[in-house]
């Protein structure tokens, strides 16, 4: 029994590896969301980069990776929630604030997740007759960020508010916290003058919360002073660089 699971294992393995990677076709404007309270309502552009149609549908959740649309409860509608979009077309998605049932804080950032799920169309032609095939639906899953009006600071700055000490506790981590309104997404954090960015030490701090940061291939805890580089996304989805410091 154990060799037939073993062989059977091994012919799901080979299966898996052979199959080719899955690329999304419908292509999001951006790579997270913020939604301005005054403005009430924002529209997120889509272009299918396909030589066919596809069937799209939208829906946002509070950060539930299985979420569906039927179990989403979020102060936002979408609009259109379901469409066909044609080759080399573009569509637009309107994202409107309904107020809920719970109010949102007003005095920082809430955390939001747009979800667009791309069906492909079923394949047609001879070629495909009497055959069996794979077909991947793709979902991409972005921030939204719903900042409130009037916020102190600004969002761009909030990173150069953060601070480090060294965490207590087993392993070399670092305890951060942000004092902003604003969430801050690290990654590409290094410590000290000559160190190399490392990809896995990475976190995003909520407003006014902290957040541990185990530090990969780091064995000493970093004292006082050490010197932090790290990098963030902006609202613009571009990359910044900041720097900080471990303080006591």
């Amino acid at each position: 029994m154990n060799i037939l699971i073993r062989a059977l294992g091994a012919a799901v393995l080979a299966l898996c590896l052979a199959i080719p990677p899955a690329y999304a076709s419908v292509v999001i404007g951006g790579t997270r969301v913020v939604f301005p309270a005054q403005q009430g309502e924002i529209t997120v552009r889509l272009s299918n980069e396909s030589d066919h149609p596809a069937l799209v549908e939208a829906w946002i959740d509070t950060g539930n990776p299985d979420s569906t649309p039927d179990s989403v409860s979020t102060p936002f509608l979408i609009t259109p929630p379901l469409f066909r979009m044609d080759p080399h077309k573009d569509q637009s998605l309107r994202i409107l604030f309904t107020q809920g049932s719970q109010p949102l804080p007003t005095d920082r950032e809430s955390l939001f997740w747009l979800n667009v799920l791309e069906i492909p169309p079923k394949p047609s032609g001879p070629q495909y007759a009497g055959r069996n095939y794979l077909q991947f639906a793709i979902r991409s899953r972005l921030k939204l960020f719903y900042r409130p009006a009037d916020l102190p600071d600004d969002a761009l700055k909030a990173p150069d508010k953060l601070t480090f000490k060294a965490a207590a506790g087993q392993g070399a981590a670092l305890e951060v916290h942000n004092p902003t309104p604003y969430y801050v997404t690290i990654s590409n954090l290094s410590l000290g003058v000559d160190s190399k960015p490392s990809p896995e030490t990475s976190g995003m701090v909520a407003p006014f919360g902290d957040l541990r940061l185990s530090l990969k291939g780091v064995t000493q805890v970093p004292s006082t002073g050490t010197p932090v580089v790290f990098a963030t996304v902006n609202d613009y989805g571009a990359t910044d660089i900041h720097k900080g410091i471990v303080t006591p």
